[in-house]
């Protein structure tokens, strides 16, 4: 092995961590339709279609039941910055959440999941780690600092392809992801120069149009 040394790795994060009314979205009115992201497996090209949003107390939520998740992307840049949230279609997901701050091209914190309180968790073990990924659920957490501009690790290549293993293969066979390479695809649904729809910090973005468009219709 190469000789291992230990510096002090260059990150600049100032994400807090967020709390769970962080994640509420109000539906503008009844009947509310959605404006949502549809993953496909192995490209990084999206799919653009509506659906008619879950409302539980006041709020749009996930329905894993129609794999229709709760999206958030969040500046890892600013410390007060409020979460942008999308939906997306086509993880598979049936219960906890995944979250990364591998986010091509900005690399901000990206997460989704089944349930609200769940996103936030993933995403404040990101937070609390200063940059990496976290698969969970009610009763297992994993995750892999990347404490290196939240891109990388200062542990040994062997250790953290063990690491990224354990929690890729728990996202597929614990959690439901079906897609080949869920953190993969995730790092760029938030990358806006790919069509169709993507979501940045500051919201959905359709690359047909180039513009920001509305999550709800």
């Amino acid at each position: 092995l190469l000789e291992h040394l230990r510096i002090s790795p260059p990150n600049r994060f100032l994400a807090q961590p967020i709390k769970l009314s962080a994640l509420h979205v109000t539906p503008l009115h009844d009947g509310v339709r959605l404006r949502v992201i549809e993953a496909i497996d192995g490209s990084l090209l999206t799919r653009t279609f509506e659906a008619d949003a879950l409302i539980q107390a006041g709020n749009l939520v996930s329905d894993p039941s129609r794999d229709l998740l709760k999206m958030v992307v969040l500046s890892r840049y600013e410390p007060k910055a409020e979460p942008a949230i999308g939906f997306i279609r086509g993880f598979g997901l049936k219960e906890g959440a995944i979250a990364s701050s591998v986010a091509h091209d900005s690399h901000n914190i990206i997460a989704l999941g089944c349930d609200d309180a769940s996103i936030m968790k993933a995403i404040n073990i990101v937070i609390a780690d200063r940059g990496g990924i976290c698969a969970l659920n009610s009763t297992q957490t994993h995750h892999l600092s990347l404490e290196v501009a939240g891109l990388m690790s200062m542990m040994h290549g062997e250790t953290v392809a063990a690491r990224y293993k354990q929690i890729d293969r728990f996202s597929k066979e614990v959690l439901g992801a079906t897609l080949h390479a869920p953190f993969m695809t995730l790092s760029f649904m938030a990358l806006l120069v790919i069509p169709e729809l993507k979501l940045s910090d500051k919201g959905l973005f359709d690359g047909r149009d180039f513009s920001f468009v509305p999550l709800q219709i």
